[in-house]
């Protein structure tokens, strides 16, 4: 029977919601492997475009090494997530201060 517009789907057999696919865990392992493998590349080419390589015409450009360094790591350094803080009702977040137990 073919899946019509509107109707809701079945839950079927497969992977649990959460669980990461097999291959994209797999993926994940080898570009951690390969970073981490490269590391000694990766500083060499990232001194390269910090310093300059005046032989091949290359001028030196930190902000962009760093540029480069922080795209790198975002992919195997997750980002933090931001999070608000605030009190009862979306209020201001009180300090409620005690001394000995007693408020």
């Amino acid at each position: 029977m073919a899946f019509k517009k509107g109707e809701k789907t079945t839950a079927g057999p497969g992977r649990p919601a959460g669980l990461p696919n097999k291959r994209t865990v797999e993926a994940r392992q080898a570009i951690a492997m390969f970073v981490d493998n490269n590391t000694y590349r990766l500083e060499h080419w990232l001194d390269q475009v910090a310093n300059g390589v005046p032989d091949h015409d290359i001028k030196p450009n930190p902000a962009k090494a760093f540029e480069l360094f922080q795209s790198v790591v975002e992919y195997h350094v997750p980002k933090l997530a931001r999070t608000e803080i605030t009190g009862k009702d979306d209020g201001p977040v009180e300090m409620v201060v005690t001394w000995g137990g007693v408020k």
